[in-house]
C-alpha cells in the first residue's frame, strides 16, 4: 500500500502570505513586551516556518520593525478615523485625544514602538512608515476643525500631540495618579483640548485681522 501523502500543516503559508503573518505576529509580541520582544527566530518558530524563511521578506530585525511600526500606525489611524467621523456631542479633537490616551495606556507596547523608539527617526520621507505616520497627523489636523491659515493648524497639532505624548508617558510611569492637582488623566487631556482649541481660535482671529 503506497504511503499516505503528508497532510499540510495548519499553519503553512501560501506564497506571499508570510510577510503579513510575520508583521501581525510581531505586533502581538510588541503589544505584550514592547519593541524589545521582537525576535525573528522566535517568530519563525511561532509561525512554523524555517529559520531562513522570514529573511526572504525582511533583511533584518530593523526592517521588520519598520514594517510593524507602519502597520501599527495604519491600525491606529483606522481607529481614530472611525472615532472622529461618527456623530457625537464631543468635539473631534476631544475624541482624538481621549482615544490616544486610552491607546497609549492600554496598548503601551505598541505605543512605545510608534512614539518612543528610534524607528521613526531613521525612515526617509515618503517611505511606507513615514506615509503611515503622516496619515495619523493628517487626522489630527482634521480633528482641529479649523481653516488652514499659514501654519497655525500644523503648529497647534504639534503642540497638542506633544502634550498628549507627555500625558501618556507620565501616566505610564505612574506619575499621573490624580493626587497632584486633583485631576484625572482624562480631565487633564480635556483641559489640553480646550486650551488648544481656544488658542488656535484666537490665533486665527488675529491672523484674519492682520490681513
Amino acid at each position: 500500500m503506497p504511503p499516505r501523502p503528508a497532510r499540510k500543516a495548519l499553519n503553512a503559508y501560501h506564497h506571499g502570505d508570510l510577510r503579513d503573518a510575520l508583521v501581525q505576529a510581531a505586533l502581538q509580541e510588541v503589544e505584550l513586551g514592547g519593541p524589545e520582544a521582537i525576535n525573528i527566530s522566535a517568530l519563525a518558530k511561532k509561525l512554523g516556518v524555517s529559520q531562513p524563511a522570514p529573511y526572504k521578506h525582511f533583511a533584518d530585525r530593523e526592517t521588520l520593525l519598520v514594517a510593524v511600526t507602519a502597520e501599527a500606525f495604519r491600525q491606529f489611524s483606522a481607529m481614530l478615523r472611525a472615532s472622529i467621523v461618527e456623530p457625537s456631542k464631543r468635539s473631534k479633537l476631544s475624541r482624538f485625544a481621549q482615544l490616544t490616551l486610552d491607546f497609549g495606556l492600554r496598548r503601551n507596547g505598541i505605543y512605545r514602538l510608534m512614539f518612543a523608539s528610534r524607528i521613526m527617526a531613521c525612515v526617509p520621507k515618503g517611505s511606507e512608515l513615514h506615509s503611515a505616520a503622516m496619515e495619523t497627523f493628517d487626522l489630527l489636523l482634521e480633528a482641529l476643525e479649523a481653516p488652514a491659515i499659514g501654519y497655525l493648524r500644523e503648529r497647534s497639532a504639534l503642540k497638542i500631540w506633544a502634550a498628549l505624548h507627555g500625558v501618556v508617558m507620565l501616566a505610564e510611569q505612574g506619575l499621573l495618579t490624580g493626587e497632584v492637582g486633583q485631576i484625572s488623566r482624562e480631565e487633564l487631556v480635556e483641559e489640553i483640548v480646550e486650551q488648544t482649541k481656544l488658542a488656535l481660535s484666537v490665533a486665527i482671529e488675529a491672523a484674519g485681522k492682520a490681513v
